[in-house]
């Protein structure tokens, strides 16, 4: 469990950018990758899942890429289209922590830097019905409600309502109206947890605390039930051992950012896959290996949750993802391509002088490189679930003008003053600033703002966190480059 201090930055791209415009530029007419295993296309239900997807984005261009042992297979084509999303579709038993750590490898290589280069997603289900249910999932969801079994910002959602894992008794709602009601509430808080899915029905369920492939457990300091599932059927069970199923088919996103293992689908009767088919779960996160660092988990709740409205559930899960590669590079390069076995805590790994004059200590490079490869994202990654736009303490804008782009982090004054930026999660330190890029871009000339010492891909642009504000006006990065 970690407690962060909240920055929340927006975006705003400015210019003539449709999103089918954005997607059809970066990847030359063909936005859309579609991966499956030639065994699980052979079979109609799982081939109904692809054609499924297929139809919904077949403005935006789709190509299927079939292999046969492994995803590797595909590679050079996935370098030739360089697709703004990718979607791996593959069977519960095909989607191991392996497969996980493989994709993440694959989808760092479609050009020479080390950042990945595509917003992925694995399709999976408990059945090809379950996950044909997410393929067939269209409509945009906008977060309006949000219930947890951890303590989040609440200030960032428009309502919600939370259960302290640490605290026992306590439990927070913020209604519609800005209202905030603490509450004191029996110790098992199991019941009121499953109720908040089946008759709170929010659009994001966040999670933290102890976990397992086969259940939550819903304290962290104090005894109380547990989330578990049966053959897809997720259920909470209480200390009395009373049983309370769950069916909450709202479209929803789930987001448990500090659990081990959740995320690990090791069988059919891994949580993970209950949550997508009696919890109405369209996209999730998940780590695959017990997770203790938990930059990129924790990260994602930092972009998404607390920068409402900016970001899509997939751009934020990369956001994390880029930063954690960011900070690898630049404190512990060693480690940013070096393949480590998963789950691993004792690689070797040194600080050296800049990490020490970052703060930064071995354990930090190890968590980093820990974290790398094993947090999952399952869904869709083209389909758009974001948070419901509320006040932003940073505004941040990006504008395309005869090839020249301006990229500016406008603190807001606060009376006379500008506020310190605090940094978007401080939970493991002053994350960067990140913004997606309409097109893909090559031959980038920065031309000011160079002392901030942005990074410009080919589809974004990261300026690292100045911590503080010198209170004379926004920061500005001005860079040429030619769309690809």
């Amino acid at each position: 469990m970690f407690r962060k201090i909240i920055v929340v930055i927006t975006f705003f791209i400015t210019g003539a950018f449709s999103t089918g415009h954005q997607a059809r530029a970066m990847a030359g007419g063909k936005a859309y990758a579609i991966v499956v295993s030639k065994k699980t296309h052979s079979q109609q239900g799982w081939r109904a899942v692809v054609e499924a997807l297929e139809g919904k984005y077949q403005e935006m261009g789709v190509e299927v890429l079939i292999y046969r042992k492994g995803i590797e297979e595909v590679l050079p084509r996935l370098q030739k289209l360089h697709p703004k999303y990718t979607c791996f579709v593959a069977k519960q038993e095909e989607t191991t922590r392996e497969f996980v750590a493989e994709v993440h490898r694959l989808t760092r290589r479609y050009d020479a830097d080390a950042y990945c280069d595509t917003l992925w997603g694995i399709l999976t289900g408990y059945d090809a019905g379950s996950a044909l249910s997410i393929a067939k999932t269209s409509k945009p969801l906008v977060i309006g409600k949000v219930a947890s079994g951890t303590e989040f910002a609440a200030e960032m959602v428009e309502q919600g309502v939370w259960y302290d894992e640490l605290k026992k008794n306590l439990k927070v709602e913020k209604q519609s109206s800005g209202r905030v009601i603490r509450s004191k509430v029996a110790t098992d808080t199991t019941k009121g947890l499953v109720d908040s899915l089946n008759v709170y029905k929010p659009d994001l369920f966040i999670a933290s605390g102890h976990g397992t492939e086969r259940g939550w457990q819903i304290g962290f300091r104090f005894k109380s039930g547990f989330f578990k599932s049966k053959k897809g059927q997720l259920y909470g069970i209480d200390t009395k051992q009373r049983i309370f199923n769950i069916n909450s088919p709202n479209a929803k996103i789930y987001m448990p950012i500090g659990n081990c293992l959740i995320g690990h689908v090791d069988s059919s009767e891994a949580i993970a896959l209950a949550w997508m088919k009696s919890a109405g779960v369209k996209q999730m996160l998940g780590y695959t290996v017990p997770t203790w660092y938990g930059y990129s988990g924790w990260g994602c709740l930092d972009y998404f949750v607390e920068q409402p409205g900016k970001y899509t559930f997939a751009e934020g899960f990369h956001a994390s993802e880029h930063a954690l590669m960011y900070r690898l590079l630049a404190y512990f390069p060693e480690l940013a391509r070096k393949k480590v076995p998963l789950g691993r805590m004792s690689i070797p790994c040194r600080a050296g002088d800049k990490a020490k004059a970052a703060g930064l200590k071995r354990m930090d490079g190890v968590g980093l490189v820990h974290d790398r490869d094993v947090l999952a994202f399952y869904g869709d990654p083209a389909w758009s679930a974001r948070m419901a736009k509320r006040p932003n303490a940073y505004d941040q804008h990006l504008t395309e003008k005869d090839g020249i782009y301006t990229f500016k982090i406008i603190p807001k004054r606060g009376g006379d003053t500008f506020k310190p930026i605090n940094m978007n999660g401080a939970q493991r330190g002053w994350r960067p600033m990140i913004g997606y890029l309409p097109w893909r871009v090559k031959n980038v000339e920065i031309l000011s703002g160079g002392e901030l010492k942005p990074v410009i891909t080919d589809d974004f642009i990261l300026v690292p966190n100045p911590r503080t504000h010198d209170g004379r006006g926004a920061y500005v990065v001005r860079f040429k480059a030619k769309k690809m």
